[in-house]
């Protein structure tokens, strides 16, 4: 079958069309806020403060256009299928090139399809964007289970293993036969899931937060640059895993408030924005207001608040499976290392699993790669998936 020829009969376009009613319901619903207290002088000591999060949900409820960011994501070509049994929406974007290869990219929490906008035209399409023809992709960008407009999983199990295998037969149902996968957050363990799931048709694996950590002969030399990876961790445990604790063990608990109310859905994300980009410690250093408002505007019209939190809890609980935990990847795997990425480990760490053709740590940036730094991720996709066309 020909790259790209659909072998879904069910496909179905889809377009982003959120009713007036649900906007007018969001500024009513941020307006009537009802405010917490805080500490004086806290900073973001205890969380995200008051002030600035009071005047991003002003800013939300007055002056952002949703219709305006919505035409921006319509124009990239949407389509919903069904994949063992679940409703999957995706990006599909065909480059313009006969020889383009297929790459499947896969967000995380607290992101989603919103982190690619401005990396989809360089990559499918380079020579519009100055580039060279030969590194032209095939694009799919799939919503996780759970988030945005794929379908809310209501049977137990829709974790990293099982997710990974459905992206292997949503490429097969596009027809695409032999493809390229890369991911950051849930969506590097996703990605390595399908490279382990599918390694007749997934060629290489691209991920920009490699999780990996020292061997027992690693500890006897560890170096400067392994101890601070080390430290990261250790910070990250005791300061900033909360949230993961609590999407693991209970989300349905938490779903209550960040579907109901939307100043907590986007307390609940922005301060991520903060923690996670290279942003010396102001957001909109790495993100515009609308940017970081059209990824908790997509939690919030599809109420995803707490159905993207259970995929923790289906992916740290009973059904985890070797996809998630360990199992060694076959394929060719390469490593972008952002500087404020959660996560920081050696090369060496990262050859215990991955068979590693391609490691660079990059001089700035942070989790979310493709949203940050959309040039240097572009580049370092180019660069590595050069290697294996």
């Amino acid at each position: 079958m020909p790259a790209g020829a659909y072998a879904d009969p069910m496909l179905e376009p889809f377009r982003i069309a959120i009713p007036d009613a649900d906007i007018d319901d969001l500024r009513t619903r941020l307006r009537n806020t009802r405010w917490p207290d805080e500490v004086d002088g806290a900073g973001w000591d205890y969380g995200i403060p008051l002030e600035w999060t009071r005047e991003m949900c002003r800013y939300w409820a007055e002056d952002y256009d949703w219709r305006e960011r919505e035409a921006l994501l319509n124009r990239w070509d949407q389509y919903r299928t069904e994949v063992d049994g679940l409703g999957i929406h995706f990006i599909h974007v065909r480059s313009p090139e006969p020889d383009a290869t297929p790459l499947v990219l896969t967000h995380g929490w607290p992101g989603s399809i919103v982190e690619f906008q401005k990396v989809i035209g360089p990559l499918t399409d380079p020579a519009a964007h100055g580039g060279d023809p030969a590194d032209a992709f095939h694009l799919v960008c799939p919503s996780l289970p759970g988030y945005a407009f794929s379908d809310k999983p209501r049977d137990r199990g829709w974790g990293v293993g099982r997710t990974g295998e459905t992206w292997a037969k949503l490429m097969a149902q596009l027809g695409y036969d032999r493809y390229f996968a890369q991911g950051g957050d849930w969506g590097s363990m996703v990605s390595t899931a399908l490279a382990i799931a599918d390694p007749e048709h997934c060629a290489a694996l691209h991920l920009n937060m490699v999780i990996a950590g020292p061997g027992p002969d690693d500890l006897a030399d560890i170096t400067p640059r392994e101890q601070e990876g080390l430290d990261a961790m250790t910070a990250y445990d005791r300061f900033d895993s909360g949230y993961s604790k609590q999407q693991s063990t209970r989300p349905q608990t938490l779903a209550y408030g960040l579907v109901d109310s939307p100043a907590a859905q986007a307390a609940w994300i922005l301060e991520k924005f903060w923690s996670w980009t290279d942003c010396d410690g102001d957001p909109e250093n790495a993100l515009t207001r609308d940017e970081m408002l059209d990824n908790v505007s997509l939690y919030w019209f599809t109420a995803t608040g707490g159905s993207s939190a259970r995929f923790y809890w289906e992916s740290f609980g009973p059904y985890v499976t070797m996809h998630d935990v360990g199992a060694k990847v076959s394929v060719p795997t390469g490593a972008s290392i952002f500087p404020h990425e959660i996560f920081r480990p050696s090369r060496r760490w990262a050859e215990h699993r991955f068979p590693i053709t391609y490691w660079n740590e990059l001089p700035k940036g942070g989790h979310f790669a493709a949203f940050e730094q959309p040039e240097v991720f572009v580049d370092e996709l180019r660069t590595f998936f050069g290697q294996h066309r």
